[in-house]
């Protein structure tokens, strides 16, 4: 499936054209300031039952799931759902291949951010083989007509590529190799992506000529520095929808009112979570009884 011949750059020239890493304290402003604006338009989407549809695809590692979470992070849950569906079932398997993503579209009044979408058998199922060419090629001509109808149906629709290249993409998987907390974040199926760079870059290139569409568009997100690509897919959502800057409708919080007598239990009756904190200030002072 890989093209041969294109001579892939070296090390040197991928960090030579290496973007300088964002300032932390700049990028930290900046995020913060993003992350009002989303709340915002959260308020936005909720008071005019606007229907929001967020595609985030991209390599392994290439910064997808830190962008979702950055951006929902002071969302309500009720308003903003992130959907990153499983393996499909073997019933799921015998549906119309985008019957199980339908059913996670939002209604009114509600935004979902896809983690992974219907472009899985784009890459992952076509380069590893787990679609038939004829699954593939239908997929392809069926993706444009599918999201025309999400489209001419109301709902607001954006699509992001999240690109990094194959020399940041390795130092990603080996740190999180290293770091316990981030190990089950690697998968066979994810360094498959390493032994199979060409044939995955081949499926991208396909899919994109054939899904960006007039209605729906792919925009490329520049990955090789997780700050630039978070600040910059956040400033994209919000200035590419036309919306109108709202605030919640805050209820007034009311006075307590007087006591009436009424007599507690003892707390010794309840059973009380061990207050490990303590424990931890106490030996943090050097203090080990």
């Amino acid at each position: 499936m890989a093209r041969h011949g294109a001579k892939r750059p070296s090390k040197t020239d991928v960090a030579a054209k290496r973007p300088k890493k964002m300032d932390l304290e700049v990028y930290n402003a900046e995020v913060r300031r993003l992350q009002a604006d989303l709340v915002s338009f959260q308020e936005w989407v909720r008071a005019t039952g606007q229907r929001v549809v967020v595609v985030f695809e991209g390599r392994d590692a290439a910064g997808k799931g830190s962008a979702i979470k950055r951006i929902t992070e002071y969302l309500s849950p009720r308003v903003a759902r992130i959907a990153a569906l499983p393996a499909p079932t073997d019933r799921e398997k015998t549906e119309w291949y985008f019957q199980r993503y339908i059913a996670h579209l939002p209604a009114a009044g509600e935004m979902v951010l896809f983690d992974r979408s219907w472009y899985n058998r784009a890459g992952v199922e076509r380069v590893m083989g787990f679609c038939t060419d004829e699954q593939y090629s239908l997929f392809l001509e069926q993706a444009p007509v599918f999201e025309r109808m999400l489209v001419d149906d109301g709902i607001i629709l954006r699509k992001y590529w999240f690109s990094v290249s194959d020399v940041e993409q390795e130092r990603r998987f080996r740190s999180r190799a290293k770091d316990p907390m981030r190990q089950w974040k690697l998968s066979p199926m994810d360094l498959e992506s390493i032994t199979r760079w060409e044939d995955y870059s081949e499926a991208k290139d396909i899919m994109m000529d054939a899904t960006s569409t007039e209605w729906a568009p792919w925009h490329v997100v520049e990955s090789e520095d997780k700050r630039r690509s978070r600040v910059n897919v956040m400033n994209h959502l919000l200035t590419s929808i036309p919306h109108e800057p709202m605030e919640a409708q805050v209820p007034p919080i009311p006075e307590r009112p007087a006591p009436r007598g009424y007599e507690r239990p003892p707390q010794d009756d309840q059973n009380y979570v061990h207050d490990h904190a303590a424990d931890v200030m106490r030996l943090a002072k050097g203090d080990p009884s």
